[in-house]
């Protein structure tokens, strides 16, 4: 067993050329994988795709430099210089074409980058006796045949990206969250995306000569993905992504050496894409299992209302599960979850003989009989037959927003009954001592102490620090009787008793 696990593990790390690859390859992931999450986070990935293909006109461009002029073979930095000028090229161009036209910023992008990635063929088959790029090693790059040159830029620019994110770190993560907030404390949000474009051009002209162009992209940003599904902050973000970069390069390379005549770039994003999926399913926050799981667990609010309404028409006595799971409209299993739910929730509790609602819970089902009420009146009101409005209410008690039904109320004139003749709730959430309420939500027996009188209500017997007692609605529950200290009384409309705002004091 030891014989196989050193002839499998140890054995190609004795090849140069395995060492050269993994030392490139690696430092390559480690640089795309802190660039990518910037550019997942401002979804810009895209746009490395648009500078990965641009490159080969900057490369092109770069080695016709060199050997026109200097007549000289400096590939490396001609790879550099040429890519850089090409992807900064590139950002103008799409910046220009976006801002000033009606094309969008994904169009733009789309036709910049095929143009500069054309412009690069077209001079690298025009001048093919100058430029020696053979186009099926930069498009899948070339990970076991690794020069010297290369080992050298990719370090050198994996040192300076590294360096500017880790001295800019706080202005990138500014400029990426809000921008906006970025430039009023006066960070050059402009300087620092471009600043991060050409970061993302030198990564890619180190990783072009181990994945190639079109694969470079996924280097880049699938790591990224990969940790931006496990981590909720930028500073770990930034370790996970070239984690995720390197284990791919390294299983890669090894299952390159292993099965043989299989490219090795595109295996390295292969098993990038794997873990992407992998961790994509088993995330426990944001993976799909645990979303699955989470689904089968949530329980709708119609249906916890429901089960709490069905225990309130209890009368306070204890409910048998049994009768629950009868008369609510949902299976079984559903209920019994939602009961579980209002358990935790401290609205229900297990009694001897069934369920009863807790002090909470007979607040929240007051709520919900009040609502429901309110929509039987505003039903009627509209001209719904009467046999069709406990059913029509039913399904409209769920929007229940407090300040639906303080419309509803209001819009009503504060009804005492519904249509069948039964009682609705008064307004408990707003009648509380101490609270400054109108006249309006005042239910007979409450006291109270003017607080305000605005116009409309002027001219009444009323004045601010007198203190009033609400009598019986007359009229149809119209107008609003308001007893003096002198033994006089007020009756006020639905329009006046909204001007009078009085201090709620308590009840009789």
């Amino acid at each position: 067993m030891s014989q196989l696990l050193w002839e499998y593990l140890v054995d190609p790390l004795n090849s140069i050329h395995f060492q050269k690859a993994m030392i490139g390859a690696t430092l390559s992931a480690i640089a795309c994988g802190v660039v990518g999450c910037f550019i997942i986070l401002r979804q810009m990935a895209f746009l490395g795709d648009a500078l990965s293909h641009a490159m080969l006109a900057g490369v092109t461009a770069g080695y016709l430099f060199m050997q026109m002029v200097f007549d000289s073979d400096a590939h490396a930095t001609a790879m550099i210089g040429g890519a850089l000028l090409a992807g900064l090229v590139t950002v103008a161009a799409i910046s220009f074409v976006a801002q000033l036209s009606r094309i969008k910023n994904d169009t733009a992008i789309g036709i910049m980058y095929t143009g500069m990635f054309a412009l690069g063929g077209i001079l690298a088959s025009v001048f093919s006796h100058r430029i020696h790029i053979h186009i099926y090693d930069f498009v899948v790059g070339m990970v076991l045949a690794v020069e010297d040159g290369h080992l050298w830029m990719i370090g050198i620019v994996a040192s300076l990206v590294l360096g500017v994110v880790t001295l800019l770190f706080r202005q990138l993560q500014i400029t990426t969250f809000d921008p906006i907030m970025a430039a009023s404390i006066g960070i050059p949000v402009a300087a620092m995306h471009y600043l991060l474009t050409a970061c993302t051009s030198l990564v890619v002209v180190s990783a072009v000569p181990v994945v190639g162009v079109v694969l470079v992209v996924g280097l880049l940003v699938t790591p990224a993905a990969s940790a931006y599904l496990l981590c909720d902050r930028l500073s770990r973000m930034v370790f996970v992504a070239p984690a995720f970069g390197v284990s791919s390069v390294v299983v890669g390379l090894y299952l390159s050496t292993w099965i043989g005549k299989v490219a090795t770039g595109p295996l390295i994003v292969v098993v990038s894409t794997v873990q992407f999926l992998i961790v994509l399913t088993v995330a426990p926050r944001y993976g799909l299992l645990s979303d699955l799981l989470r689904r089968r667990q949530l329980v709708p609010q119609r249906l916890v209302e429901d089960v709490l309404g069905c225990v309130r028409r209890g009368e306070g006595r204890s409910v048998p599960v049994s009768a629950v799971l009868k008369y609510v409209e949902s299976s079984a299993d559903s209920v019994r979850r939602a009961i579980r739910l209002l358990q935790r929730k401290n609205l229900l509790k297990a009694v001897e003989g069934g369920l009863r609602l807790t002090e909470d819970g007979r607040r929240e089902a007051r709520r919900l009989l009040r609502a429901h009420r309110l929509w039987e009146s505003y039903l009627d009101s509209v001209g719904m037959p009467p046999e069709s409005l406990h059913y029509q209410a039913h399904d409209l008690e769920h929007l229940h927003d407090e300040d639906t039904v303080d419309y509803l109320d209001d819009k009503l004139g504060h009804p005492l009954r519904d249509p069948h003749g039964a009682d609705i709730p008064e307004d408990f959430f707003h009648l509380v001592p101490g609270t400054q309420v109108k006249v309006s939500l005042l239910r007979e027996g409450h006291r109270a102490v003017v607080a305000e009188l605005r116009p409309g209500a002027d001219r009444t017997l009323l004045r601010v620090g007198m203190e009033v007692t609400a009598g019986p609605r007359s009229g149809d529950g119209k107008f609003w009787l308001l007893q003096l200290p002198d033994g006089k009384q007020v009756m006020l409309d639905h329009e006046a008793a909204d001007e009078v705002m009085v201090t709620l004091n308590q009840s009789q």
